[in-house]
């Protein structure tokens, strides 16, 4: 029966802290980034999608007419897969935009011509609930296409409870 003494434990125990020590802050930060891959990578895809689509419209239509939250119920805490049908709009047939995984998130699309102005302007929305507390996580980024100029992302990302 073999003891160990106390300088053994106390290097197992210094060394299993250290480990501790770097792997937690690793995984947190692992999950974290996870967390935020869906509505980051999906609202870029969208609106580079927007932007393409207005490189070949009148100024007056650069983007489709607004989507509905789709889903429309954010899911709640968890993961949902959609029936093809859902992403069967016309504006997210016309951005070449549908996500066929398991998600947490649901999306909107908004447009709207200022009259006077005649700016072109577009509002893509996430809004998730990743631990079904029904407070939503929101990102949004929005862009416009100013007469005689192509269409751009505004710079900056609105957020709201990233993580919530």
């Amino acid at each position: 029966m073999s003891r160990w003494s106390a300088v053994e434990l106390s290097v197992a125990f210094a060394i299993g802290g250290s480990v501790l020590a770097v792997a937690v802050p690793a995984f947190v930060r692992n999950l974290h980034a996870s967390k935020l891959s869906e509505p980051l990578d999906n609202l870029d895809r969208l609106v580079t999608n927007a932007v393409a689509y207005a490189e070949t419209k009148p100024q007056d239509i650069s983007f489709p007419p607004a989507a509905p939250l789709t889903p429309a119920e954010v899911p709640r805490g968890t993961r949902v897969t959609d029936p093809p049908e859902i992403w069967e709009h016309l504006t997210w047939r016309s951005l070449d935009f549908r996500i066929e995984e398991p998600h947490a998130f649901s999306f909107r699309f908004e447009s709207e011509l200022d009259p006077v102005t005649r700016v072109m302007r577009f509002v893509a929305t996430a809004h998730g609930d990743l631990d079904g507390d029904g407070k939503l996580s929101t990102f949004q980024v929005r862009g416009e296409r100013v007469p005689g100029q192509p269409a751009r992302v505004l710079p900056g990302m609105f957020v709201d409870r990233e993580v919530e």
